[in-house]
């Protein structure tokens, strides 16, 4: 699955000379946690998120009286305040990848480009929505942790056995395991009852680390 895939498309862009009292009435209105900024000749030049404007504020240990807190607020320019150096992904880049890149920087949204022109957003929300795709998490069924041994043909006994019992597969991922010669497989599956599943399963794995009915 590719970052075109999953992102929002055409997302609510601002201008660098917005002031931060602006921006953060359109990400209240619109729900939204960053926005994109884009030059007169629509070009990416930084992208500014919620906690960048609380950021802005004016502190409450400051001297200053509320009305000139307001005042200086209200000047006070998106420019100012924005990430200048933005890492972007492009389309056709791997979602894992986008993932990796968020983690790696410590951040919660990626504008995606294509060329110079900004197409869409892909954002941690994103990909929590895929996380729960993954696992199946909407549909109802058995759900099994297993350890599995870290050989060739592990996933296949699996697969195998919860077909022979005449279950169904709607999740299956991979997750490292206690050391280098094992790993966790978690699988879901609908179609079968719990009892039948386990007494098939139970031979092709190194252990049911958990079971249970969602």
């Amino acid at each position: 699955m590719k970052v075109g895939q999953r992102m929002t498309r055409n997302p609510i862009t601002i201008t660098p000379d917005m002031t931060v009292p602006e921006a953060q009435a359109i990400m209240r209105r619109e729900k939204i946690k960053r926005l994109p900024v884009l030059d007169d000749d629509r070009r990416l030049v930084g992208i500014v998120t919620s906690l960048d404007l609380i950021h802005a504020s004016p502190s409450p240990a400051t001297s200053l009286d509320i009305y000139e807190m307001h005042y200086l607020l209200s000047k006070l320019k998106v420019e100012k305040v924005m990430t200048k150096q933005v890492i972007t992904v492009s389309e056709d880049l791997p979602i894992e990848e986008a993932a990796r890149i968020m983690e790696d920087h410590k951040i919660s949204g990626l504008p995606v480009m294509r060329g110079d022109i900004l197409v869409g957003i892909i954002t941690e929300t994103d990909l929590f929505k895929l996380f729960i795709e993954l696992f199946g998490a909407r549909h109802k069924g058995i759900r099994l942790t297993l350890l599995l041994p870290e050989k060739k043909g592990e996933l296949a006994k699996v697969s195998n056995a919860i077909t022979k019992c005449g279950g169904n597969i709607v999740s299956f991922a991979i997750f490292e395991g206690e050391d280098p010669t094992n790993g966790y497989c978690t699988v879901k599956v609908t179609g079968v009852e719990k009892d039948v599943l386990l007494e098939a399963i139970t031979p092709a794995v190194e252990k049911v680390v958990d079971v249970r009915e969602t």
